[in-house]
């Protein structure tokens, strides 16, 4: 009975971390999907390049909040090491990005706002479990 009471702790402790990360990454959509917006339907620049330099941002700023209140810092690596895999794992997180951004502008045609709602989403999970498993480990209490 002992394993169950544990399990049951780690997945409430797992739950709470999620949690937070969906806030900090809903905070970080906002300014990547707002910027994105203003940029490439307001100023009408190429919507590839504004996604990518709009990803960017939020990666920035979603480490830098995601430390703060979700993973613990410098458990695993020193802060230059976790920026850079926070950055490398996002490269694959700006790859999906990019594919299904440009999949359903060209392709589906859903237009720029849901095209970019739908990639944001299916990079969430990647960029949670890939910074919990490969980068952190460790989450906030």
């Amino acid at each position: 009975m002992r394993f169950t009471a544990f399990s049951s702790t780690t997945f409430s402790a797992e739950r709470r971390a999620f949690a937070r990360y969906f806030v900090v990454g809903g905070i970080c959509a906002c300014v990547d999907i707002g910027l994105f917006m203003l940029f490439a339907k307001g100023l009408g620049l190429p919507y590839l390049r504004v996604a990518a330099g709009t990803f960017l941002i939020a990666t920035l700023l979603n480490y830098f909040l995601s430390v703060r209140f979700v993973f613990v810092s410098g458990r695993r690596f020193t802060r230059r090491w976790e920026v850079a895999l926070v950055f490398a794992v996002s490269g694959m997180g700006l790859a999906v990005n990019a594919s299904v951004l440009w999949f359903g502008v060209e392709i589906a045609r859903f237009g720029l706002l849901l095209s970019k709602l739908i990639a944001t989403g299916v990079v969430f999970f990647w960029n949670y479990f890939a910074r919990r498993v490969l980068i952190f480990g460790a989450t906030h209490a």
